[in-house]
């Protein structure tokens, strides 16, 4: 069960790298897939923090993803934004090729909302 659960954490978090990835290759430039990986990871935490706050909690978290992809690609603010839309759509994309085609009921860590 423990196994399961590793194996399902880490699949959820290579699927929402590679959101960031394809949105780092499109938007930034940036052809890296462990940095995308490690920004899902930072991401997602972020996410994670921020979400803890009431009422606000779901902005809070929001600014905090896109905080990461700033700090962690080149551009402003606007590009990270972008870059996030991306991402969010790249995910979801693979997430139901995934689920549609291989039945595997899996989400996408590191990217809200997947």
């Amino acid at each position: 069960m423990v196994l399961g659960a590793i194996v399902s954490f880490v699949v959820a978090l290579l699927v929402g790298g590679l959101g960031i990835y394809v949105s780092g290759r499109v938007v930034a430039g940036v052809d890296d897939y462990s940095h995308a990986v490690v920004t899902a990871l930072l991401g997602a935490f972020a996410w994670a923090i921020g979400s803890l706050i009431p009422v606000i909690g779901s902005v809070v978290a929001l600014v905090a993803w896109v905080w990461v992809i700033k700090w962690r690609y080149p551009g402003g603010w606007k590009d990270a934004a972008i870059m996030g839309l991306v991402a969010w759509a790249a995910a979801l994309v693979v997430i139901a090729v995934l689920n549609g085609v291989l039945g595997l009921g899996i989400s996408a860590f590191g990217v809200p909302g997947v």
